[in-house]
């Protein structure tokens, strides 16, 4: 490293720490909703809290798809942006609106079909129709989360955080008394139970998407883009550039968040307190999450907007910042569950049984919290380069290769339960870690000099 290097390495820090703070603090917001969700569910009773997380486990399987494959759209516009290109953001955004309808209109129908497969799953009886009812209110909201999602992807590639920010707490502030009045029922609202949850989510993300929309329509910031000054019709040879870049990313997505969505689908099988206790840990373990992953998709931000100014130098400082940063994040998170597992379990719960597995299961998630800061961050970073494929078969090779089968074995095979299937999530983020990490380390030893012309954004990748 030159004489330069340190300093410029200070300011990248700082770059991504100013850009990734707006998106933690966003997807902390978005945690602490199922946060609410779950101490709503909690609270009214451990049945009820057993269908919302089956119901949610059902929610975020098909939503890793649309999500990851529309997050190739943060990428494609910081390129846009750094290479001085901004005139072609506004169409790009426009078809990748035209895309998310779709990914949305097919999350409704997946939602709508696949609580008549619980029963082949072997969830217990008495937790299907809660988690039905879950299922068929919250899909009324799928268009528009997929919608808010690519709204919100477009405005951190041109580096503005903080409308994920406000929109998510906003979010989080309607859901809490909304979702309590409808699960409970208030004067003459009847009580919904699960059901009173999903509506509520469903319109809390139609709450956020037309929000965003009328910012970005009025926003002085936006204006130049003109983002909504017509509407062409879809191009299939666009829609399919974004599908080239997006689509590996959102099987990628779905390889890791299938892991968990699977492993909640086993462990309900073992009854309500596993079933409870787990989704507790989880969704600690989610907000825990929250941190790597607005650093992620900052440094995407950050290693795309480089590449786009045909900056090298700048695409590793841009990776190593962000290591540099999620290191510092998933110590802090590993230690907070080390000495707080018991505290933090209490506040979800006061069922002995369900309490005394989920502070077990949160020693478990403490364990992985370094590899999956390390796996996340590559990620992102490779993301940033517009490399997706091979991560996607990586991922696949780490998470189903290894993870689930040991997982599988451990909790269900040899009878170990929760606690066994929660080793084998160890073992898939580790996995994950090391073989994303390797990648990465080539790609950047291996880094050749940009041109404008390489590929454009949304078209293939390596």
């Amino acid at each position: 490293m030159s004489n330069a290097s340190p300093p410029r390495f200070g300011r990248e820090l700082r770059a991504t720490a100013t850009l990734a703070l707006p998106l933690v603090l966003g997807h902390v917001s978005t945690g602490l909703i199922s946060f609410v969700d779950n101490v709503i569910a909690g609270h009214h009773g451990t049945r009820t809290l057993a269908s919302v997380t089956v119901g949610t486990a059902l929610m975020w399987l098909p939503m890793m798809v649309p999500l990851g494959t529309l997050i190739a759209l943060t990428a494609s516009v910081s390129q846009l942006d750094g290479a001085g290109r901004r005139h072609e953001i506004g169409p790009l955004f426009r078809q990748a609106l035209w895309l998310a309808l779709g990914l949305g209109l097919l999350m409704f129908g997946f939602l709508s079909v696949v609580p008549l497969a619980l029963g082949a799953f072997g969830i217990a009886p008495d937790i299907i129709p809660g988690a039905t009812a879950f299922c068929h209110a919250v899909r009324w909201g799928a268009p528009a989360m997929v919608m808010f999602f690519c709204m919100r992807y477009l405005s951190e590639g041109t580096h503005w955080t903080l409308p994920t920010m406000l929109l998510g707490f906003g979010g989080l502030a309607v859901l809490a008394p909304l979702g309590y009045v409808l699960t409970f029922g208030v004067g003459s609202l009847p009580e919904m139970g699960a059901a009173g949850l999903g509506a509520a989510s469903a319109t809390v993300m139609w709450l956020q998407a037309l929000t965003f929309a009328f910012y970005l329509g009025r926003s002085r910031r936006f204006a130049p883009l003109a983002l909504f000054s017509h509407m062409e019709p879809p191009r299939w040879n666009v829609i399919r550039g974004l599908l080239a870049t997006g689509l590996p990313i959102g099987v990628t997505v779905l390889m890791e968040g299938g892991l968990f969505i699977a492993t909640a689908l086993l462990i309900a099988r073992l009854g309500e307190v596993p079933a409870a206790a787990h989704q507790i840990a989880i969704n600690v373990s989610a907000l825990c999450f929250m941190l790597p992953m607005g650093l992620a998709e900052a440094t995407t931000v950050r290693v795309g907007h480089a590449l786009g100014a045909q900056d090298p130098a700048g695409v590793r400082r841009a990776a190593y910042a962000g290591y540099a940063i999620v290191l510092g994040t998933q110590l802090c998170s590993a230690t907070v569950l080390l000495l707080g597992h018991d505290a933090i379990v209490s506040v979800y719960t006061s069922d002995v049984a369900v309490a005394a597995l989920a502070s077990t299961l949160l020693l478990f998630a403490a364990a992985f919290q370094f590899p999956d800061g390390i796996q996340v961050m590559s990620a992102g970073s490779l993301r940033g380069l517009r490399d997706t494929r091979v991560p996607m078969l990586l991922a696949t090779v780490a998470y189903w290769g290894l993870g689930m089968p040991l997982g599988a074995v451990l909790g269900l095979g040899l009878g170990l339960g929760p606690q066994g299937m929660w080793a084998g999530l160890i073992t898939g983020l580790t996995a994950a870690a090391i073989l994303m990490g390797a990648r990465l380390n080539w790609r950047l030893r291996n880094l050749p000099p940009p041109v404008a012309s390489e590929a454009p954004p949304g078209g293939t990748l390596t």
